[in-house]
């Protein structure tokens, strides 16, 4: 770095200084090159220095989130800006729930490489796609406070916002104790201005409240609740009913284990719960440090609270007072989850969550697989029986024939030297199961009849542990996606393992290195559940509750 230039930063920084004093610091190294932390106007933000070049404006996507500085920090580079919180809103939070999974808000860490990004350049899919019945995982949205708008469907594909999940403020807390919306917080336009975007979706674009900047009403919007006009170009629009907010992804994103990717997780410290029925809450309280915090509610006309708190080095207290009077004290440290999990319900459940003698064992494995397969958009997978996201017949599930679904690819890349085929379905995270595996798949087969034999290899399924396709028979309500993915291979794969050893992971496992494509069909499956399921849910730390007793 020459003498001219170190003058020049020099010089801004003493001006950021004079006009900002006591604001600037050095904030270490980013990406071999050093970041000079400042506060400029409200918002805490990094300017990036490398290759002697330097960006001393933030970015206009920024202006969304000035209004909540400190409490939300901003950081950019060329590609991203990134939005940094704790997970806990201005406002009160979890009043007016009426159907409750005992979660509770907790700080979370969205800080460094665990920090919201969104695209500074958002470009335009070749194919947008919805949210109904997809993402159904994880954030689609970044609030203005730093708070997460997870899709208006929760995990078992119900809108929260009508089933009585969602408090005062449109948001209550997922499985991970972390508090995320599932509808518009139209509540921030007054706090951000009029006229400024209410959050960010992931795909880079923005969204506004239920008016356009200069008040009049949003036209011709299209699907996904949004438009283009001459003075924002493409942004989103929230309302008050479906969807809430934005109803799909109008730009590029990356869809790995049904939600985006990459996103931040949610660490919680406790083991999650099961629902309380009939609870509502009636009130909600915390201390200004967020350390002390108190959800009020009442069952069945009776009080009842549960009060934590932290001493600030990752331990947690609570005190549950249960609505007949008894009261319960638990202690939590983070990263260490196999505390007793009892909570407000324990009295009414006959023990906490882990000790339940009936508990039916997950019946998917861990995910092994730790690398992206390519899918360029160019390799396509239909089938004659259903879209992209559309309905699977109930033929093709357990409820009809168990027939597999006929199938046919097109578009596969030179040099494909053989196929394999994968159905799977996510139940929570970091979690799989799978249905139907063939490979060895000859190249010269492009398409897959109704009930196919005697084409490829049938690995197993994680339903029975047996060769061959497994349908769809989920015990629980609520639509459940399934992906089936066509695999376009350079070599097929090497396999040890006898056709009946091999599963999802093993597979992945040995193709990794000679996957050149990827094409992909997502099926949704809903089935009324005719069974009473009163067991706990799966955990999931990323959100909602996966649906129960699924196969």
């Amino acid at each position: 770095m020459n003498r001219v230039f170190v003058m020049l930063i020099a010089g801004l920084l003493a001006a950021a200084a004079v006009a900002h004093p006591g604001h600037d610091e050095f904030a270490g190294a980013h990406d071999g090159a050093p970041i000079f932390l400042a506060q400029i106007s409200t918002s805490q933000h990094r300017v990036r220095v490398g290759d002697r070049t330097m960006r001393t404006n933030r970015p206009a996507q920024a202006e969304a989130f000035v209004a909540y500085a400190p409490k939300v920090a901003l950081r950019w580079d060329d590609n991203f800006l990134y939005v940094e919180s704790d997970g806990i809103p201005s406002h009160p939070m979890m009043i007016g729930i009426t159907a409750w999974q005992q979660q509770v808000p907790l700080p979370q860490s969205y800080t460094g490489e665990n920090a919201w990004q969104i695209p500074l350049m958002p470009v335009p899919a070749k194919n947008p796609v919805s949210i109904r019945g997809r993402f159904l995982r994880g954030a689609i949205a970044i609030a203005a406070n730093g708070i997460p708008i997870f899709n208006p469907q929760n995990n078992r594909g119900e809108v929260s916002a009508e089933i009585g999940e969602l408090d005062q403020w449109g948001g209550h807390c997922g499985r991970g104790d972390d508090y995320h919306y599932h509808a518009a917080p139209l509540h921030l336009q007054s706090i951000v201005g009029k006229g400024k975007p209410i959050a960010y979706a992931l795909d880079g674009y923005a969204i506004f409240g239920l008016a356009e900047p200069d008040g009049s009403e949003p036209k011709g919007l299209d699907e996904f609740h949004g438009h283009t006009t001459a003075s924002l170009g493409y942004h989103y629009h929230a309302s008050k009913s479906y969807p809430y907010v934005n109803g799909g992804f109008h730009g590029e994103v990356v869809e790995r284990d049904g939600q985006v990717d990459p996103q931040p997780r949610a660490q919680s410290v406790r083991p999650a719960m099961p629902p309380l029925r009939g609870a509502t809450i009636t009130n909600f309280v915390s201390s200004p440090d967020n350390r002390k915090f108190a959800v009020q509610y009442s069952v069945n006309g009776k009080s009842a609270a549960v009060n934590y708190a932290t001493s600030g080095d990752g331990a947690w207290k609570f005190q549950f007072t249960n609505a007949d009077g008894t009261t319960r004290d638990e202690a939590y440290r983070a990263g260490d989850q196999r505390g007793g999990g009892g909570g407000p319900g324990a009295d009414q459940r006959g023990g906490p969550r882990g000790d339940d003698p009936n508990r039916r064992p997950p019946q998917s494995q861990k995910e092994t697989v730790s690398f992206t397969p390519p899918h360029s958009g160019k390799f396509i997978l239909n089938s004659s029986e259903v879209a992209d996201g559309g309905i699977l017949p109930k033929d093709f599930t357990g409820d009809g024939s168990d027939a597999t679904l006929p199938l046919e690819w097109s578009g596969a890349p030179a040099g494909t030297k053989s196929f394999a085929l994968i159905m799977h379905h996510i139940p929570g995270p970091g979690e799989v199961k799978w249905y139907w595996i063939i490979y060895d798949i000859p190249a010269g087969v492009h398409a897959l009849p109704k009930n196919v034999k005697d084409i490829g290899t049938l690995g197993n399924n994680s339903v029975n542990d047996r060769t061959g396709y497994a349908p769809p028979h989920s015990k629980g309500p609520g639509p459940k996606t399934y992906i089936l993915t066509v695999y376009a291979l350079s070599d097929p794969p090497k396999l040890s393992a006898p056709p009946s050893d091999v599963n999802r992971a093993t597979l992945l496992n040995a193709m990794k290195d000679h996957i050149l494509d990827t094409a992909v069909l997502h099926v949704v499956y809903t089935r009324t559940g005719t069974e009473d399921d009163s067991r706990p849910p799966p955990r999931d730390d990323r959100g909602d509750p996966p649906p129960p007793r699924e196969r």
